[in-house]
């Protein structure tokens, strides 16, 4: 930690419980000024609770907090973060979608205000969108609703970046890649080190460990609400981290099961010929107990053609042909996933209900007998399977959704970027019940922005501009093999 008054925010002793769940067990930590902090964790070690105090959205239950070697006094708030030029991105996003992308911006920008407010804000975000991610595609009069989850991720990760009447001190990044492609995570992360550069601080959370240790200058691990680890970045490396985060990694099982090269199937269970732009695009075919990986360029068809799929499963098409019932993760889990005001249990179990019915109605101990199964199976970190599905982390939530697809009778998987805010240990149990369900048949078509995730895939469909250009085999997969056919076309 800095040496009081050399830093720009400092929290001691900070403490948060939700009834039974502690989130903070008394948390000492500090950014000082032109410090990019990276912040690793488990889910549910107390990454998001910890930044939700700083930014001003919670208050602690107790501890002490310090902005600029000044004591906060009083009531902490979103507001007083802003004065203090404390902004922050949510893992969950805060835009409001009924409104436009400079409408959103006029929000954190009360200055903006009279005649002309509208063009200024539409001038401040734009043009920070230009600075931040060339290329975006946004427009100021978009509607916040209608843009796909990496663009909304853009612009929120702009607009915590604009400035108009107060400087600009500390930006608080949750998993600000989670939805973003690597081409425009790159282009964020080397913004990062440039405003770092500039006397800007950060704290950088992500489940991208390669992110934390090349992007950050210092590293906080935190584990069941306490920090177990704080040492500069050049102190760590990859299985030293994983490891301080309370995760083995047996990396010698995993490159085992990773040079098992599957034959593909004689009888396609999913075929989608998905709308070409041009005649020569490929069209999607999978086979029983295969992983199909759907890899491209964010918003260039891949989560429109698992969504086709989707559609295909309950009603015949002619373009689309899916033999079995099928399960979506969604990657959106709170637009398109979770059921907000319903329990852990129920939101795990609805797509088994139907199984669960006996005399006409719901069978409560099976449902509790399933919620409890994927409890134990995959690690959701909760007292209760009773307790609301919000009060759980977001990595914890995506588990839920994972249980709820896996622990179904569907015989095909579609799963749209569904690792967002999911940590290391978490991502490769996952993985390995992943390539166990196609070893007993089930089918998995798993669209992600993660390079490293396509390594656990049979087949790479990589996708541009709304069609497929490219199928890659595990053997003839490589980062510049997608992102070649990314952007150039493909014979």
């Amino acid at each position: 930690m800095s040496e009081k008054g050399e830093h720009i925010v400092a929290l001691t002793g900070a403490a948060k419980a939700y009834g039974a769940v502690r989130a903070l067990a008394g948390v000492d930590i500090a950014v000082a000024p032109g410090e990019c902090l990276g912040l690793v964790g488990h889910n549910g070690a107390g990454k998001s609770t910890l930044m939700n105090i700083l930014a001003g959205t919670i208050s602690s239950d107790s501890g002490a907090m310090e902005i600029h070697g000044a004591a906060v006094a009083g009531r902490y708030s979103v507001a007083a973060a802003n004065q203090n030029g404390i902004r922050c991105v949510f893992q969950e996003l805060s835009l409001c979608p009924n409104l436009t992308v400079a409408e959103n911006a006029q929000i954190v920008h009360p200055s903006l205000k009279g005649i002309g407010w509208r063009k200024r804000a539409e001038a401040l975000i734009v043009g920070k969108l230009d600075e931040i991610f060339p290329g975006h595609g946004v427009g100021g009069d978009d509607a916040v609703g209608d843009l796909s989850i990496g663009k909304r991720q853009m612009v929120e990760i702009a607009r915590a970046f604009t400035v108009t009447d107060r400087p600009l001190h500390l930006v608080i990044l949750d998993e600000p890649t989670s939805s973003l492609d690597a081409v425009t995570a790159g282009q964020l992360l080397r913004h990062i080190r440039e405003a770092v550069a500039g006397g800007l601080s950060c704290i950088l959370i992500s489940h991208v460990l390669g992110e934390i240790l090349d992007y950050a200058d210092r590293i906080v691990v935190m584990k069941d609400g306490k920090v177990v680890a704080e040492k500069p970045a050049t102190g760590f490396n990859r299985s030293s981290l994983v490891a301080a985060m309370g995760n083995v990694v047996q990396e010698a099982r995993i490159e085992a099961r990773l040079k098992a090269e599957k034959k593909r199937g004689e009888t396609p269970v999913v075929v989608s010929a998905i709308p070409q732009k041009q005649p020569d695009g490929r069209a999607l075919v999978a086979h029983k107990g295969e992983i199909i990986g759907l890899a491209g360029l964010a918003s260039h068809g891949q989560t429109a053609t698992l969504l086709e799929i989707y559609r295909a499963a309950s009603k015949r098409q002619v373009r689309t042909q899916v033999d079995g019932p099928v399960a979506l993760v969604a990657g959106d889990r709170q637009s398109d996933g979770i059921f907000h005001i319903w329990s852990i249990a129920r939101n795990v179990g609805i797509r088994s209900l139907r199984s669960m019915v006996r005399y006409g109605l719901i069978d409560p101990s099976a449902e509790r007998r399933m919620a409890d199964e994927w409890r134990d199976r995959i690690k959701i970190k909760t007292p209760d399977m009773d307790d609301n599905i919000l009060s759980l982390s977001g990595g914890n939530q995506q588990k839920a959704l994972f249980a709820r697809a896996l622990g179904s009778d569907a015989a095909i998987v579609l799963m749209d970027d569904p690792m967002r805010g999911v940590d290391v240990g978490t991502k490769l149990e996952v993985y390995d019940l992943i390539r166990a369900e196609a070893e007993r048949g089930r089918t998995f078509l798993w669209y992600t922005t993660e390079m490293d995730e396509l390594n656990n895939c049979d087949h790479t469909y990589v996708f541009r501009s709304g069609r497929i250009v490219a199928d890659l085999s595990r053997d003839e997969l490589t980062e510049e093999k997608v992102l070649q056919s990314s952007f150039e076309e493909t014979a």
